[in-house]
């Protein structure tokens, strides 16, 4: 492995119905079940925390391709759904990332979004194993 830039920590117990913080003091968490899987909804859950996390470092990434185009994106924002899906075997997850960018045209917009789903480090990381489906609102 290369040299990381930086390194998260996190220590999570008890799993969805748990808590999980970060080294750092800034992530401190309650996990619950959602109340649609028959929890509390009490606390958060690893979706809602990956969805967050996700979306975070894609607007990072579209940022950056933006820039490299010299497109000025304006107010923009990430809507991200990340789905926990069962089928016959297991579990596994699904995302949709949804980009409301009124001062850019929906054409650029698009490939803006491709662009960045081929750099962020969360895609990358996903690519060929979860379906991500992007979206310009």
């Amino acid at each position: 492995m290369t040299d990381a830039v930086y390194t998260a920590h996190a220590h999570a117990v008890g799993g969805r119905n748990g808590t999980a913080k970060a080294d750092d003091g800034h992530l401190d968490v309650k996990l619950a079940f959602p109340k649609s899987m028959g929890g509390s909804g009490d606390g958060t859950n690893p979706e809602s925390l990956f969805a967050a996390g996700y979306g975070a470092c894609f607007l990072g990434a579209l940022g950056l391709v933006a820039r490299n185009q010299g497109v000025k994106l304006g107010e923009h924002a990430l809507d991200v759904e990340v789905d926990l899906i069962k089928d016959d075997v297991s579990f596994h997850v699904g995302a949709r990332l949804t980009l409301t960018a009124p001062e850019i045209d929906r054409e650029t917009a698009e490939k803006l979004l491709i662009a960045a789903h081929e750099v962020c480090p969360y895609s990358k990381a996903t690519r060929g194993n979860i379906d991500v489906e992007l979206k310009v609102a």
